[in-house]
């Protein structure tokens, strides 16, 4: 059951390459769009299991072409990359955005410990 309540307005800055999230309780977001591909709930990301991550690298100046609801509890964000699997419930959006950058630390030292 979805307790999260749908954001009351998600916008698009596409020359900050920034999704502004604006949710019921005031909570204001800023998210990346790099850090929303790399966090990308798809299982081509995900895995299909723990410990099965994808680390997803070189995604700096990825765009987004479109917020698509799906039903009332998520959307789908077309990226121009050519992703577009992933559903980002509104639960998943609000754990992206309260824990923004803790997700952030882990994904750049993953990256580090990654390269050659």
């Amino acid at each position: 059951m979805q307790n999260t309540p749908a954001p009351l307005e998600l916008r698009l800055r596409r020359a900050s390459r920034m999704l502004e999230i604006v949710f019921a309780d005031g909570a204001r977001h800023a998210l990346s769009f790099e850090f929303l591909r790399v966090h990308s709930p798809s299982a081509e990301v995900q895995g299909h299991g723990p410990g099965q991550e994808t680390l997803v690298t070189g995604k700096q100046d990825v765009g987004i072409r479109a917020i698509e609801p799906v039903g009332a509890y998520a959307v789908r964000l077309v990226f121009d990359d050519g992703h577009d699997s992933g559903l980002y419930s509104w639960k998943y959006l609000r754990e992206l955005a309260d824990e923004r950058a803790a997700r952030w630390e882990r994904y750049l030292a993953r990256v580090r410990e990654a390269a050659p």
